[in-house]
């Protein structure tokens, strides 16, 4: 697949980029939550989260799946049974669990069952995993709403989150880091235009330094 030939090589030369997604934060952390998705590629879904005020940072990484400690070689096999996802810290003051989950419908397609454009497998479904009971009756009731803006049954898994591995430094801050890439050029630049556009998220990274 096209994202995993690009990142083949990747890994050996990969600076560490993991301190710039786990931002410090001296804020109440009782005004911390936390969001889990999956909407094919992590780079695309963490490049859209961190363009929104009030996200404080975002990790890619995997769940929903069986395999302790994956690898990102062992996802794409297809046999971890995880999913890409992004983790997603916010101030709950300045944006909500249901805000987070309208950018999610608008920012991958949630109708094509295990795949994203030409990114093809379960590892790139389209997943909440939800962190409680709350989270999951949010997740639910906003699915129902969403349906209305999509002629497909929206396939999107709703699960809990039993465990989140984050996943190689060199997929942290990937867009913002290999912009000049083509996949960044051909799929991760439009849907970031196309979000801006529609004034869902801001240009550039809104996330504290």
């Amino acid at each position: 697949m096209m994202k995993a030939t690009l990142t083949t090589l990747l890994a050996a030369g990969a600076l560490n980029f993991a301190a710039a997604a786990q931002s410090t934060n001296v804020m109440n952390t009782n005004q911390i939550e936390t969001a889990t998705f999956g909407g094919g590629c992590f780079w695309c879904m963490e490049a859209v989260y961190e363009r929104l005020p009030g996200v404080l940072s975002v990790t890619s990484g995997y769940a929903g799946g069986h395999t302790v400690n994956p690898t990102y070689h062992q996802v794409c096999g297809g046999d971890t049974g995880h999913a890409e996802v992004t983790q997603i810290k916010f101030d709950a003051t300045k944006i909500s669990f249901a805000q987070l989950l309208d950018v999610f419908w608008q920012a991958h397609d949630p109708t094509t069952l295990n795949r994203q454009g030409n990114d093809e497998g379960t590892q790139y479904r389209s997943i909440i995993l939800y962190a409680d009971e709350q989270q999951k009756l949010i997740a639910e009731k906003s699915k129902l709403a969403a349906q209305a803006n999509f002629f497909k049954p929206i396939v999107t898994e709703i699960v809990p989150l039993t465990k989140f591995y984050p996943a190689e430094d060199y997929h942290q801050g990937y867009f913002d880091a290999h912009g000049h890439e083509p996949y960044c050029q051909l799929v991760i630049a439009p849907k970031l235009e196309k979000l801006e556009h529609k004034e869902i998220i801001k240009p550039t990274v809104q996330m504290p330094k």
